[in-house]
């Protein structure tokens, strides 16, 4: 699978007073994504956190292009773009129900060990799960 899809509704908690979605939660959203991800794939990541291994962001760049509402259901689509041995960059798109891509954003992240938060490679079997999707 070269990309992932999931959906989630949009909660009266995630949105601001005017009932659209406020743009920190579109970050929740895409993580999310990533980790049903990664438990579709047969990670758990109260696994890996029982490894000291963590995946953490590094870098986001976001585009807000139009609002997502209160209770709406929205497709969150994931692809990766770029993998390396301890980091990957993510391509994630927020889809409304009218087919129309409402965020979009590029999203490295890193995988460290947490007792030291420094890099650590990928874990073998994630790597090569992520290296057959690209």
């Amino acid at each position: 699978m070269s990309k992932h899809s999931h959906n989630v509704r949009v909660y009266y908690e995630d949105t601001d007073a005017g009932g659209i979605v406020y743009y920190a939660n579109y970050l929740k959203f895409f993580e999310r994504a990533r980790t049903e991800w990664l438990r579709q794939m047969g990670t758990e990541q109260n696994i890996l956190l029982e490894r000291s291994v963590g995946f953490v962001v590094k870098r986001v760049e976001m585009d807000n292009h139009a609002p997502a509402r209160f209770n709406e259901l929205l497709c969150i689509q994931s692809e990766i773009v770029e993998l390396k041995r301890a980091s990957l960059v993510f391509k994630q798109i927020i889809i409304s129900p009218n087919n129309h891509c409402l965020v979009s954003a590029l999203i490295r992240v890193a995988c460290v060990n947490l007792s030291n938060m420094k890099p650590q490679a990928i874990p073998d079997k994630i790597l090569g799960e992520f290296s057959r999707v690209i």
